[in-house]
């Protein structure tokens, strides 16, 4: 997986990058010409896939695209060769390399939007840079869209337009443990919780698991207060941040109502900042990238796990989604039929089962299929955990695996900076220097001069 990826997953905030839409748009005032169709020597036409840097994934793709359209040349461009190490300031000289080369019309046909941070893509949007793929999505005759998961797609659209495609997701689940859970009284509903009844409902479990005598238990464990926060505002991201309409609520009660309770969490230790085993922990923020980790992660912390939504403000659905690679086309590619053909292929069975793709399928067949043949292992006694034990895994939760995976699709584009700008400014309060007041007041400040930027 890209260093990038990893490094979003596993809670690490980007800063802000130099904007792309301070420079003039040369594709705009007639200076400078789109490139022309291109064919090779054997007279295939030359497609440009633009990457960071070489995988398995690509590699894989190029061949069976090729081989369904033999008329095409899909020609690969990475900015580093396999396994060649990123220095310090190489992501911003490849950001700079694909916004000159977008700008000037000149650059690559398709490109791996995926690392891009949220607020140049959508300047690449608003500057009609790259193609709405809309049309071509609904005259495609070719994809079964009764599969696709067409949610997820709908829930990638800015302003009504489909800018990229995704190869694959990762879902951003609550893990609990079910026998904490089933052995009390509480009745937990996570498609309305929020994180007022996660504190009511952790309470009411700590103290049923002490009055049986046991060690002291923690409902979350090993992040400070600030970490904890920007979590939250990343998982209700659209209630607090409107990028189209430039629009920040930081001063809002709802922040400051969200400040109070994580302040209040931890001082009454429902949450801890200290490093915790698993067997004192209720829950934990997973990451889970692949079928497997449905049951990796989770049967090795809990003899019983429950996966969860995560608690959550605002609007109510499925677990939140972290897209893999993002392709889009270029607005001013003279192969533009071409390079759908691309994006199609790769919405295929025949692409998405490929074993080199990350992440859960676009296909909901694709992901039952993988989720049946891990059951089957299971049941034979074949599949192991990391740990060398035998998965433990009742076929009810296989079921309950299929309908999480199909109802995921939560997703809000991010802006690095308004997260990290969140954590930074928010210690000072959980530090008891300033108040929930003034520490939103400032966060609203610095947000809004950002977006505004």
């Amino acid at each position: 997986m890209k260093k990038w990826l990893l490094m979003l997953l596993m809670g690490a905030i980007m800063t802000t990058a130099t904007a792309c839409g301070s420079g003039s748009d040369a594709g705009s005032n007639g200076k400078e010409q789109a490139k022309e169709k291109q064919t090779n020597k054997e007279g295939k036409t030359v497609v440009t896939l633009s990457i960071q840097e070489p995988g398995p994934f690509y590699e894989a793709l190029k061949k069976k695209f090729e081989e369904k359209y033999p008329d095409i040349d899909l020609q690969i461009q990475s900015y580093k060769n396999a396994g060649e190490k990123w220095d310090p300031g190489d992501y911003e000289k490849y950001k700079k390399t694909m916004n000159t080369a977008l700008l000037s019309g000149k650059g690559a046909d398709i490109y791996d939007l995926g690392s891009l941070p949220n607020e140049e893509y959508e300047q690449y949007v608003s500057k009609q840079l790259l193609l709405n793929m809309n049309d071509y999505m609904q005259q495609d005759q070719t994809l079964n869209k009764n599969d696709l998961k067409m949610s997820i797609l709908d829930a990638l659209k800015l302003k009504g337009g489909l800018y990229t495609v995704p190869s694959g997701y990762f879902m951003r689940p609550f893990v609990g443990d079910g026998n904490a859970i089933q052995n009390s009284s509480v009745k937990i509903d996570d498609k309305t919780w929020n994180w007022k009844t996660f504190d009511e409902i952790s309470r009411q479990l700590i103290q049923q698991a002490n009055k049986g005598g046991k060690k002291q238990l923690y409902a979350l464990a090993n992040n400070p207060p600030e970490v904890t926060l920007q979590e939250m505002v990343v998982d209700s991201y659209s209630e607090f941040v409107n990028r189209e309409a430039k629009k920040v609520q930081f001063d809002s009660p709802a922040f400051i109502e969200l400040l109070q309770q994580v302040k209040k969490m931890y001082d009454a230790k429902v949450i801890t900042s200290d490093e915790a085993k698993m067997g004192n922990q209720l829950f934990y923020s997973s990451v889970i990238m692949s079928p497997s980790d449905l049951i990796d992660g989770p049967y090795s912390a809990f003899e019983n796990p429950v996966l969860l939504q995560k608690p959550h403000s605002g609007q109510s659905g499925g677990i939140r989604i972290i897209p893999t690679s993002q392709f889009g086309i270029q607005a001013k590619s003279p192969v533009k039929e071409e390079a759908w053909k691309f994006i199609s292929f790769m919405l295929s069975d025949e692409a998405q089962s490929l074993n080199e793709r990350e992440g859960f399928s676009l296909l909901t067949s694709v992901n039952n299929k993988k989720l049946d043949e891990l059951q089957e292992k299971v049941k034979s006694g074949s599949y192991k955990l990391p740990t060398g034990k035998e998965a433990k895994v009742p076929d009810e939760a296989f079921t309950k695996f299929k309908q999480i995976v199909q109802d995921a699709d939560q997703y809000a584009g991010l802006d690095g900076k308004v997260i990290s700008i969140v954590g930074e400014e928010s210690a000072s309060f959980f530090g008891g220097q300033k108040s929930a007041e003034e520490v939103a007041k400032l966060i609203q400040n610095r947000t809004t001069t950002f977006i505004n930027e």
